[in-house]
């Protein structure tokens, strides 16, 4: 057996969505999601300088109502589907509910607020972390 080790997550803003509850929010983004704001906390919105309209960015978020004590699940609820174990699918029940979102970038606001879309998470969700989107170009323009 293993020790145990805890770490910390801070979130860096909060996702503002016009999806109340989690019937509302379709499985994935691209399944008919609205846009959202982020709203990013002030002391992490120096991290937004250079993020631009257009760009596609991962968010990745904290998916607080999800359950943490599943290891299999039926694919999209379905129980006529058979089990499968939660590191193979999307869930967002699994032991660190952590969410994955690749979305565009629509906006950007001074107060450090940015609209993406499309976006499948409830109003409030936490957003823990926002990365850009890195292809085969993408690199090559960093290099």
């Amino acid at each position: 057996m293993t020790e145990e080790t805890h770490y910390c997550i801070q979130p860096i803003g909060l996702v503002r969505s016009p999806l109340k509850s989690l019937e509302d929010c379709p499985k994935q983004g691209w399944e008919g999601a609205p846009e959202a704001w982020l709203e990013i906390y002030p002391a992490f919105s120096g991290g937004l300088d250079d993020l631009k309209a257009g760009e596609e960015i991962l968010v990745l978020t904290w998916l607080h109502l999800a359950r943490r004590d599943l290891l299999k699940v039926h694919p999209r609820g379905d129980r006529e589907t058979p089990l499968k174990g939660v590191f193979a699918m999307r869930s967002p029940h699994r032991p660190n509910p952590i969410g994955l979102h690749r979305v565009r970038v629509l906006e950007i606001t001074a107060s450090g607020r940015v609209r993406v879309g499309p976006m499948e998470v409830v109003d409030g969700t936490a957003v823990i972390d926002i990365k850009s989107v890195a292809d085969e170009t993408h690199d090559q323009q960093l290099q």
